[in-house]
């Protein structure tokens, strides 16, 4: 422990001396009761006790008092409420891979949607699933004019590419006794 010679000699041999915590504490308590003081001769601690006129002055003083316009705690519509949402979240590439699959009838049109159906969209690839080759084909003909009409409703970075993948066949061999060979020569690939 450090005495008042302890911080004299200390002093002499060019020495910090070390506060102890009561040293420390006292200080704190002094600077906390001069702040009281500087309040109670501004008025900002006046305004909890009823006085208007020490109100006043307290808003004056205080920068972030919010005044008669639109601020962040005010309410907000909900359109813009959930789109800085998903913008805090990252969670705008989800919402347009949503639009793209929940709208594919809307964006097809409907005799396509009901032949092809979209089975995954990762990394700007949309692949697609045919029931024929028939269809397959009518899709990877129509593919520019559907990145064309995915770009308006889901936005342009969504889709890059379509991928039309090839028709799942059915399995023929049904029983115990079955024949071996491809099947039917039907428009399975």
């Amino acid at each position: 422990m450090w005495g008042e010679d302890g911080e004299e000699a200390a002093r002499q041999d060019g020495h910090r001396p070390v506060r102890q915590g009561v040293q420390v504490a006292r200080e704190a308590l002094a600077a906390a009761r001069a702040a009281v003081r500087a309040d109670r001769r501004t008025g900002a601690n006046l305004a909890r006790r009823g006085d208007p006129a020490a109100g006043q002055a307290r808003r004056r003083a205080a920068p972030t008092a919010s005044g008669a316009g639109p601020d962040d705690r005010d309410p907000q519509p909900l359109g813009r409420a959930i789109d800085r949402l998903l913008a805090e979240r990252g969670w705008e590439l989800d919402l347009a891979v949503g639009r793209v699959l929940g709208r594919w009838a809307a964006v097809v049109g409907p005799e396509v949607a009901a032949h092809c159906q979209p089975v995954s969209l990762a990394d700007g690839v949309l692949s697609v699933s045919a029931d024929s080759t028939a269809w397959a084909t009518q899709l990877r003909l129509l593919a520019p004019d559907l990145l064309r009409r995915l770009a308006e409703e889901g936005g342009a970075a969504t889709v890059t590419r379509v991928r039309v993948l090839p028709p799942v066949a059915p399995a023929w061999i049904r029983g115990r006794l079955s024949v071996r060979g491809r099947g039917p020569r039907d428009t399975y690939g």
